[in-house]
């Protein structure tokens, strides 16, 4: 109740208040180094820089979609009104869930927010939500943007050549999507540019954002790495890519992050950008995604026929990293431990663990004659994907094996009595029982080229709102 209060100040506050009145039109970014293990989160001031044009929205400066894990504020230290806000997830708090956060072991993360570039004194401070989502403050700075010896103004030379593919107007009123390559070597450029148009017709030939491409800016940095391919650690297989993108985050084989934060925002940085999505040049199936951080997705594959899964991959990773949407599939192995609490409402708009009616936040979308929570054949489902689970996702012969189980549980999430019926089905968000998905089927879902579900496009649509309206 307390935090809700607090958005509507910030909000009512704002609301009287421009852009012009406490910011310049750039960027500043902030770099900070995030420590911790089981029980201890530290955080701690790196460097502050004047890094571009302000990309974001000029118009809606505070966060009123409340996603993510961490909420960024920035209060102006002589007014103390409240001029900025923003929700974000990292990759400390999806290690700080894995065996060896629990174990105790120490690790650190170099972590960016980036705000628009005060013109006085602000506060800025990073609160988390705890296990009840509830935000709780965790680190406070002062920064002087008119002191030299605080804010790096230096001019960075560019590293490699920028392209805008997509050009719709103006950084502040669009949606501006960075496309990089990792793993692409000099030999493999032409290759990145066939990728990148790629994937970006792959985007836009996808619900809702087909139907909003005008709100949309394309660019691309042409990464060059001096190796092709990236870090396979599992396999003791390391490359010389620029980003430092690897699979086995995590333990997690098909899991593609990386750790070179500095790097990858020191090459961003040259355009203005409000999403990141990194392609990788590799062949084994893999990507990832982080609300506000970036994407990663596979551009090469071994199986034949099966070149469409990168498609899935790439709109289903910019799901996460874009909009904040949550996985709902269940039954997969993932390197977290108590992801999401029983009884806890997520904050992923297309995840709940109510089973009331009343209390569900995709209600207004549910017909008065649906169940909820909503039968579906989720014992059979369940009996399938065990059998699955018992193949070796690296062994050559997996998709021959896996095809027929892949058919029976298709067979199942498309049946007709489901057809376009929002409801609360129960499986989701990595948990079998508790967290239920808006929908039997969707892109958050199942490996196919299936739509995203009316409450994910839903979720999307109010995120493309909050940077062009």
């Amino acid at each position: 109740m307390k935090h809700l209060l607090m958005q509507c100040i910030f909000t009512a506050v704002l609301f009287s208040q421009s852009f012009n009145q406490f910011f310049l039109d750039k960027t500043m970014r902030v770099d900070y180094y995030h420590t911790g293990t089981k029980g201890t989160e530290i955080f701690a001031l790196d460097k502050v820089y004047d890094e571009g044009i302000w990309s974001g929205s000029k118009s809606q400066l505070l966060d009123n979609l409340n996603y993510g894990e961490y909420m960024l504020r920035v209060f102006d230290v002589q007014s103390g009104a409240p001029v900025y806000s923003h929700g974000y997830s990292s990759m400390f708090n999806e290690w700080h869930s894995t065996d060896e956060a629990l174990a105790g072991t120490m690790k650190t993360f170099h972590e960016t927010v980036r705000i628009p570039f005060p013109k006085n004194k602000v506060q800025m401070t990073i609160s988390r939500r705890d296990k009840q989502m509830i935000f709780h403050e965790l680190f406070s700075a002062v920064i002087d943007p008119n002191n030299s010896s605080v804010v790096n103004t230096q001019k960075r030379t560019s590293q490699f050549k920028s392209s805008k593919i997509l050009d719709n107007g103006a950084p502040d009123k669009k949606v501006d999507l960075l496309i990089l390559g990792d793993g692409y070597a000099k030999a493999d450029m032409q290759k990145f540019r066939d990728d990148a148009k790629h994937y970006t017709e792959v985007f836009f030939g996808t619900s809702p954002y087909k139907e909003r491409k005008k709100d949309f800016n394309v660019w691309t940095i042409e990464v060059e790495s001096k190796e092709s391919g990236i870090d396979k650690p599992g396999k003791n297989e390391w490359k010389e890519n620029a980003l430092g993108t690897m699979y086995d985050t995590f333990g997690s084989a098909r899991y593609v992050l990386t750790e070179e934060n500095r790097t990858l925002r020191d090459i961003a940085g040259q355009v203005p950008y409000d999403a990141i999505a990194i392609l990788v040049n590799d062949n084994r199936y893999g990507g990832g995604g982080i609300y506000n951080l970036y994407t990663t997705c596979f551009t090469q594959s071994d199986a034949k026929g099966k070149e469409w899964q990168m498609d899935y991959v790439f709109v289903h990773e910019l799901g996460h990293s874009f909009a904040g949407l949550g996985d709902e599939y269940y039954t997969s192995s993932v390197s977290y431990n108590d992801f999401y609490q029983a009884g806890v409402e997520p904050w992923e708009p297309n995840l709940t663990a109510s089973k009331s009616r009343e209390n569900l936040k995709w209600r207004s979308l549910v017909d008065a004659s649906t169940s909820i929570p909503t039968p579906w054949k989720k014992a059979e489902y369940d009996s399938i994907e065990a059998l699955r689970g018992k193949l070796d996702r690296l062994a050559a012969d997996y998709y021959e094996k896996r095809e027929p189980l892949y058919q029976a549980e298709q067979a199942i999430i498309k049946d007709p009595a489901y057809k376009n019926m929002v409801g609360a089905f129960e499986g989701a968000g990595y948990v079998s029982k508790g967290i239920f998905r808006p929908s039997i089927d969707c892109r958050m879902f199942s490996l196919s080229l299936v739509g995203f579900d009316p409450v994910c496009s839903a979720a999307i649509e109010k995120v493309i709102d909050s940077y062009v309206k």
